[in-house]
Parts: C-alpha cells; structure tokens; sequence
C-alpha cells in the first residue's frame, strides 16, 4: 500500500553543480551513494517529510544519461512509499498497467524500488519504494 510521497527524482549532470542551489535555500544532502548497476550517484537532500533526489549519470548508457540527453535536466520521476513494493507490483500488473522491470529490485539506501512506465502512469515515470537495510541481497 502507498503511503506518502517518498521523493522526487531530478536529473543532474553534475550533483557538485545542481546541490548549491538547493544549499542556498538552507537544505543539505544528507547522502551521496552510488548504485553501480543502474549506473548513477545519487544525492538525497531532506525537505519535510519527504526528499529530493539527485540523479547523476556514472555511465552514457544508464536511463539518467538517456533521459539527460533527451530531455535535459530536470524532473525525472516521482516516488511513492510502499509497504509492500511486491503487492503492488502484482496489483498494478493484474490491472493492466505496464511496469519497467520484470519485478522489483535493490535500490539506493537498500530500497526495494519497481518503476510504472510513464504511458500508464500519465506520463510520469512512477517509482515505488519499500525501505530496505542496506547491504541486503537483492531476491
């Protein structure tokens, strides 16, 4: 079940670059954390109850560098807490909705994280995520 919104995903070449202007405001990253099999650093920066997230490509092939090269800097996507990623990923895909993974997957901070392509989102790339400890195997 969703819960709250968790954070929103914003494209970066550069989180040197990009976190300055969030600093100015008088908010600061908590983390910088790489996730190599998605190939992308990622920075998370606290704002109330939720958080705004970094996104700098590692690699030219990655989905952020993709994305940066199509669309530019910016919003790429907005996720959902879960409580259960698995529930929901089988809820949305007997309703017809078209997911980007085959099931869910290890995320930053040891999240379980599935992701809702944008054509059956409304056209926002959805990310749902269930907290996980760090460093636990991926299923």
């Amino acid at each position: 079940m969703i819960g709250k919104i968790d954070h929103v995903g914003i494209a970066v070449r550069s989180i040197d670059e990009a976190r300055g202007f969030y600093e100015a405001m008088g908010l600061e990253v908590a983390e910088i954390e790489e996730v190599p099999h998605e190939g992308v650093r990622v920075a998370m920066i606290p704002c109330g109850e939720g958080r705004i997230e970094l996104l700098e490509p590692t690699r030219d092939d990655s989905p952020v560098a993709k994305f940066l090269d199509k669309q530019g800097p910016g919003i790429h996507h907005l996720c959902l807490a879960s409580d259960d990623v698995e529930g929901d990923d089988r809820s949305l895909r007997d309703g017809g909705y078209r997911l980007i993974r085959d099931e869910p997957t290890r995320g930053a901070g040891g999240s379980r994280v599935q992701f809702v392509h944008p054509k059956s989102a409304g056209g926002v790339l959805v990310e749902l995520a269930q907290p996980g400890a760090a460093g636990e195997e991926d299923r």
